[in-house]
């Protein structure tokens, strides 16, 4: 039975990716030891899911479409940034505002996962996109002093019109992710 690591998610696009783009070269200058996301990576994971069965996407999508049946399109704001892992940062991420809607449908694809026989998310759910991976402590006080520097940092807001089953493959040189699935609001 083929298995695929897989997510849910919204992808963002557009104008705020590429201001998310600019952040990460910023990021990059102070000289810190990460990996970045590459500008066509930057999303919202809504809930992780790990290897999946390819009998499974069906599944999967018809749970998004039930989780989503009353949810109409809406604008989140992408505000402020800050890490995972405390004194010890493993991932620099940039926070969401107004992020009720996908609190909802977390909690709803939550509930039906569990009852198809996922494991449940442990982790809970913080709305955020990834900017980079800490690698190592190379670099890291001048990485804290910049995530200080953009706590504030405003990049606009987008409006979230769908979710997405994604695919991701693991390579050398960083993700590649793939759309299995899209469900509009």
């Amino acid at each position: 039975m083929e298995r695929i690591r897989a997510f849910i998610a919204v992808d963002i696009e557009g104008e705020i990716s590429e201001r998310l783009a600019r952040l990460t070269e910023s990021l990059r200058a102070t000289g810190a030891d990460v990996k970045v996301v590459e500008k066509e990576n930057f999303h919202i994971t809504i809930r992780f899911l790990g290897n999946i069965s390819v009998e499974a996407i069906d599944i999967i999508e018809e749970i998004i479409r039930k989780s989503v049946v009353d949810v109409k399109p809406h604008k989140i704001k992408l505000k402020g940034v800050g890490t995972f892992g405390g004194s010890r940062p493993r991932v620099v991420w940039v926070g969401v505002e107004g992020d009720e809607e996908l609190r909802k449908i977390f909690e709803r694809i939550e509930r039906e996962l569990r009852k198809a026989g996922f494991k449940p998310e442990t982790k809970g759910f913080t709305a955020h996109v990834t900017l980079a991976r800490v690698r190592s402590g190379r670099g890291v006080e001048a990485l804290k002093k910049w995530v200080e520097e953009m706590s504030d940092v405003e990049l606009g807001e987008l409006e979230v019109k769908s979710i997405r089953l994604k695919k991701s493959i693991l390579t050398p040189r960083g993700p590649i992710y793939e759309t299995l699935r899209e469900v509009k609001l």
